[in-house]
């Protein structure tokens, strides 16, 4: 996700090292985690084969600061090629329609059925030994086992930001969404189809990932009513000085840590909630397409990100937490400790991981979605 879209103070490190481990448990519980992966060995030297002269990374926009493409140039001598994309859907069409990537960040979610399609090239383990720095619980996941076609990069959380200074009485579930007090000044990211619906599921008391018929039916009818009195998010400036938060156009709204966090560095009154009733959590991971013609070099690339130190410049630049617990000790503490980045498991306890559809549950959500944005 975009640095807006995602998103001090623990007394030491080993603390946070136990929260993040405690959710990490309901990573696993929501994956259903299989037997941990040995270590692979040792890595074969750059040497032993030649390297591409330029290699393209494919991720959000503005998504990575160019530093650590730079170091890694510096070090091997290889170009690193930054490409933007604006949403997980225009990376998978781009990747289906056979554009040329050599590594991309993409969203769990979707990684089963680029498997299926056979878009994702297998790693080869024995160039990735810096997968030892991951924790555990983001190694050897259902959707992936044995991390034969990803590498997980970052997770973080969906949840509600808040005009502190604007709302009648605290805000505190998905549910506030639809309090007509708000009506008019309700914001959802009309980017995010599938979080969108989650939520509404999560406001019923259903899970995230429900593929149940009649309360997807249950679910469209709540949207709709919602749909009078909500403003359409697809600004990447929502949280700056001059945006809707700040101008008071926006009171509540779905959003993302990192709203929060550029917020509160703009000096606005903005609270960011994990609703009791179940926030949404995410987790990117990185991959390699079946037609990259530098899987070698790529997965070069990929143990490079995967070393503790470079894992944390990428971390204290672009603020999402990462599953490399290694990095931990070179991460900026205020950002380690920052419970908006990784927060407490009491705030976790209804949390669901947005997992992959069957092929019908995809059809119902996109009937779903195809009502509900084209409602008046």
């Amino acid at each position: 996700m975009t640095f807006g879209k995602k998103y001090n103070m623990r007394l030491f490190l080993h603390c946070q090292l136990i929260l993040s481990r405690i959710f990490l448990s309901l990573l696993t519980m929501t994956f259903v985690t299989a037997c941990i992966s040995p270590t692979p060995p040792p890595a074969l030297t750059p040497t032993a084969h030649p390297l591409a002269q330029e290699i393209i990374f494919y991720s959000w926009a503005e998504d990575v600061r160019q530093s650590v493409p730079d170091m890694f140039t510096e070090e091997y001598g290889v170009k690193v090629k930054y490409i933007g994309y604006e949403s997980q859907e225009e990376a998978i069409a781009n990747i289906k329609a056979g554009q040329i990537y050599d590594v991309v960040l993409i969203e769990s979610r979707f990684i089963p059925q680029l498997i299926k399609e056979n878009l994702l090239a297998e790693l080869d383990q024995r160039n990735l030994s810096n997968s030892k720095n991951l924790s555990a619980n983001f190694r050897d996941l259902a959707y992936d086992p044995g991390n034969r076609y990803s590498i997980p990069n970052s997770w973080g959380t969906t949840g509600l930001v808040v005009r502190s200074d604007l709302v009648v009485e605290p805000v505190t579930l998905w549910a506030d969404l639809w309090d007509p007090r708000y009506a008019g000044k309700v914001g959802l990211w009309m980017d995010e189809p599938r979080e969108v619906i989650s939520l509404t599921l999560k406001s019923l008391g259903y899970s995230a990932n429900s593929e149940d018929p009649a309360e997807l039916e249950e679910t469209l009818t709540r949207l709709l009513e919602l749909k009078p009195n909500i403003i359409a998010l697809e600004d990447a400036n929502f949280p700056t000085p001059d945006g809707m938060l700040a101008n008071g156009q926006v009171v509540i709204s779905m959003g993302y840590a990192g709203n929060a966090y550029e917020a509160a560095e703009n000096n606005l009154a903005v609270n960011y909630i994990l609703p009791q009733d179940g926030a949404l959590l995410w987790n990117d991971t990185l991959v390699i397409p079946a037609n990259s013609p530098n899987r070698f070099t790529a997965e070069l690339f990929l143990n490079f990100l995967m070393r503790a130190e470079i894992n944390a410049t990428v971390v204290n630049e672009n603020i999402f937490p990462t599953p490399n617990e290694a990095a931990y000790e070179f991460i900026d503490p205020e950002i380690l400790n920052n419970p908006l980045i990784y927060p407490p498991n009491e705030d976790l306890v209804n949390a669901e991981l947005i997992l992959p559809l069957s092929p019908e549950g995809q059809r119902l959500y996109d009937e779903i979605w195809e009502q509900f944005s084209t409602a008046p």
